[in-house]
């Protein structure tokens, strides 16, 4: 028994131990740990597809992958952090993963309710708090993991071995991942998003609302009312997370909602177009064919042939 505590309180695992773990469990494919965390193994590289990144931590344990969010890219690696706090639409693929050496990787789902609890602890106190109106941090950051993150994230997957233990401990690793994150080099995303007045926060709702109405007319104004900003301070608050406007943002939602649309029915061009928003149908095939680099036909037809079909927005 004492040795059973000692072997679950050791420090210093590295990542070495989390690929292995991770190889073992995954077995080329997805595996959850719990309800919202899990692993991966992806033995090829790819096409670029487009998907969106929910709000994530995700700790690459071997491989690379790169992420374009507008005209910026991401790039992060084994031993690297993704941490992304808005859902936002993404074209991504692993540019670094073989069957002799997979990309192997850890994902936990950030829930701000969860996050909102642990600020609420006497010990966050001391952390930095985020004042009225702060700016909002970029909605993915990618950084270096440090050694205690590493740690705790190894212990968490090590429960597979243990399955019993599951229900008990899984929660409580869980909850110091977080309580990493939000006293970490990353905490102000991570608090922001646990605070529902924060500006990242008001752009989360701007987002979700683009979302779900991507085929609406929209005016930057009506945006900013709905989060109680004012227009400027929404728009420069919406930029720094998203890295685009939010005309932007909607475009591209509006053009991964079509591509997935066309992938049921290429014949109906036109229709599509104008189910998600466009009144013309030469406007969306040009900014279809910038956005994926082929018309709406020819893209969807080489989807077809690569049996490659990305993921719903």
């Amino acid at each position: 028994m004492v040795s059973g505590t000692t072997d679950w309180l050791t420090a210093g695992m590295g990542l070495e131990q989390l690929r292995a773990l991770i190889e073992r469990h995954a077995c080329a494919g997805t595996r959850s740990v719990t309800e919202g965390a899990f692993i991966s193994s992806i033995d090829r590289v790819g096409s670029p597809e487009v998907s969106t990144t929910g709000t994530m931590f995700v700790l690459l344990a071997q491989g690379a992958k790169r992420l374009a969010l507008g005209d910026q890219v991401h790039t992060y690696r084994a031993g690297q952090v993704l941490l992304t706090s808005v859902d936002l639409p993404t074209t991504g693929h692993f540019i670094e993963a073989s069957r002799q050496a997979p990309a192997l990787g850890f994902a936990l789902t950030l829930e701000p309710t969860l996050i909102a609890e642990l600020l609420l602890h006497p010990a966050a106190g001391g952390l930095p708090r985020s004042a009225r109106g702060a700016a909002a941090p970029p909605g993915i950051l990618v950084d270096d993991a440090p050694d205690d993150l590493v740690d705790a994230v190894t212990r968490l997957v090590r429960l597979l071995d243990r399955p019993r233990d599951v229900a008990v401990l899984a929660p409580l690793v869980e909850r110091e991942i977080l309580w990493l994150l939000v006293r970490g080099p990353w905490g102000e995303a991570v608090r922001q998003l646990g605070l529902a007045d924060s500006s990242l926060s008001r752009v989360g709702h701007a987002v979700r609302w683009l979302r779900e109405r991507y085929a609406e007319s929209v005016r930057v104004e009506d945006l900013a009312r709905m989060t109680h900003m004012s227009p400027s301070a929404f728009h420069r608050s919406f930029h720094a997370v998203t890295s685009m406007s939010p005309i932007q943002f909607q475009k591209q939602v509006r053009l991964q909602e079509a591509r997935v649309r066309l992938l049921a029915d290429h014949r109906d061009v036109a229709g599509v177009a104008h189910a998600v928003g466009y009144e013309s149908p030469s406007q969306f095939s040009r900014d279809y064919r910038r956005r994926f680099g082929a018309s709406p036909v020819q893209d969807v037809a080489r989807l077809h042939a690569a049996d490659l079909v990305p993921a719903t927005p």
